[in-house]
């Protein structure tokens, strides 16, 4: 985080996080002074922590972002404010299943949603962990713990709806022309994901499971741990019906990122992201058939997210070449 000083009293932002946001926490109105964090994040992500109270809230603006009409912005506050609420009433509000608490949402100060600020150690830190100091075991208790909130989150959302391939690979074609359009991909090495992609949507086992909400966004930034297999999760924009391997296949590909970026070696990820997917497995009556399932299905959304990181400014040219060459392999 980045300290970026007080808000000033005169700010609009100040009365609304004074007078409509504090009081749901508690927090009494005698004139507090927020200190204001910026958080790196893909939209403008702030915490603003009062100096007297030392409540800490976060404000999240989705006006402002690149491309995005004023009508868009609305639309994307109002859907992660309806989705946090909507998860926190099915059950996600205590141990060991957590959605932040949304406090409020307001389009004239450039659509910003408020929510309470979470407390966690984020699965980035145990992967990393397990890298540099070879501390695994960590690693492999919050992974069983991540698999049974994304268990439970798509287990107590499914819906009548059979899956839809057709969404998935529309969202393929996506990163497709992104990494195109920005000059990182020729087109005959675009052309030939295109035919692995539609190799995919014709399998019939693509189409069987029943469509549930997943995430959409299970990123190593966007999961915090607590003690034991306490659970909390944020970022809720990109949540949607999809097939539950929407989620498990972003979680294997962002671990098996991890451990090619950070220990170069591809190879080290896979007793995690197997454990993974084995300890998701166990929470439907046939673990095996489960896993069978999933696994048949997951290479698909592996090798997509392989590809939506390789879209990134920061990622080398060496390193690009190395998410494509292995999302290849994996979508072969």
């Amino acid at each position: 985080m980045k300290y970026l000083g007080y808000l000033s009293k005169k700010d609009p932002l100040y009365g609304y996080l004074r007078y409509d946001i504090l009081p749901q926490l508690g927090v009494g109105n005698n004139s507090p002074d927020f200190r204001v964090y910026m958080i790196q994040a893909s939209n403008h992500v702030y915490l603003y922590e009062d100096r007297h109270s030392r409540t800490r809230i976060i404000g999240k603006f989705f006006n402002g972002i690149t491309d995005r009409s004023p009508e868009a912005a609305f639309h994307h506050m109002e859907r992660e404010f309806n989705n946090l609420h909507h998860l926190r009433t099915i059950g996600f509000s205590g141990f060991p299943h957590y959605i932040a608490r949304p406090l409020g949402c307001n389009a004239n100060l450039n659509c910003i949603l408020v929510e309470e600020f979470c407390y966690g150690t984020p699965l980035s830190s145990f992967i990393l962990k397990a890298i540099w100091e070879g501390d695994r075991e960590p690693l492999f208790q919050k992974l069983t713990a991540l698999a049974y909130f994304l268990a439970t989150l798509h287990n107590r959302t499914v819906r009548g709806d059979r899956v839809d391939v057709n969404r998935d690979c529309s969202y393929f074609d996506r990163i497709m022309d992104q990494l195109k359009n920005w000059g990182h991909i020729g087109w005959n090495e675009a052309e030939e994901f295109h035919q692995f992609k539609e190799r995919w949507r014709e399998k019939g086992f693509m189409w069987e499971d029943n469509q549930v909400l997943v995430h959409g966004d299970v990123t190593p930034t966007n999961i915090l741990f607590g003690d034991g297999p306490w659970v909390i999760a944020i970022d809720l924009e990109r949540m949607k019906p999809a097939d539950r391997v929407f989620d498990a296949g972003r979680v294997a590909g962002e671990i098996k990122h991890f451990f090619m970026q950070y220990a170069g070696d591809k190879w080290q990820a896979e007793p995690f992201i197997g454990h993974f997917l084995w300890e998701y497995a166990c929470h439907f009556p046939d673990r095996d058939s489960a896993f069978r399932s999933i696994t048949r299905r997951v290479p698909f959304h592996l090798g997509m997210t392989l590809l939506r990181i390789a879209r990134n400014s920061w990622i080398s040219g060496d390193y690009r070449r190395w998410l494509f060459d292995e999302a290849r392999e994996t979508l072969r």
